[in-house]
């Protein structure tokens, strides 16, 4: 499960930084929507299921209720994801 959570973490950060730093400005400075049509959605899902997996592995890593603020506020901040895959999910050894 934590592989899971590692893969869709990954996956999402990914997303979010294409969606903000090449569709938005692609978007508002090019007049150019593609990019944010085609990964508006699987983003957003993306989100959620890195949501509802935080949820779902917290038991199994034991975080603090400090912690697990730091891993959903994660989801929201550029490059979160990636800090969260470092600091908190590799520690418990696991594999991609």
């Amino acid at each position: 499960m934590v592989n899971l959570f590692r893969i869709i973490s990954y996956l999402e950060g990914i997303s979010y930084l294409l969606l903000l730093f090449v569709g938005v400005p692609l978007k508002y400075f090019g007049d150019n929507e593609i990019l944010v049509k085609s990964l508006g959605m699987p983003h957003g899902l993306l989100f959620i299921s890195y949501v509802f997996m935080a949820f779902f592995i917290k038991p199994e890593f034991k975080w603090n209720n400090k912690d697990f603020f730091i891993i959903l506020i994660s989801s929201i901040i550029p490059f979160g994801t990636f800090y969260v895959d470092k600091k908190y999910l590799k520690t418990k050894n696991t594999t991609l």
